[in-house]
């Protein structure tokens, strides 16, 4: 049985993509990093920045091995600087 997490884009990915937040089908636990790799065959624009790119799960900062859960929330941004 599928189930879905809530992903929400930021910043430039927002612009680029045209959308600030979708519902994916989430059939399992999975860790960020394949999730990303999922990303990057939905939306192949996101491929191109690929270094760049940090997430969130449930409004904490995620690494590669953090479990994305049916129901999460994953966020996706870019870093920003402050000057």
């Amino acid at each position: 049985m599928n189930k879905q997490i809530t992903v929400l884009y930021f910043a430039q990915i927002a612009e680029q993509l045209g959308i600030r937040q979708e519902s994916w089908d989430w059939p399992e636990n999975a860790n960020v990093d394949q999730w990303l790799q999922n990303l990057y065959q939905r939306h192949p624009i996101t491929a191109t920045i690929r270094g760049r790119l940090k997430v969130a799960v449930n409004q904490q900062y995620a690494n590669a091995h953090t479990l994305i859960q049916a129901g999460d929330e994953v966020a996706v941004f870019e870093p920003v600087t402050g000057g």
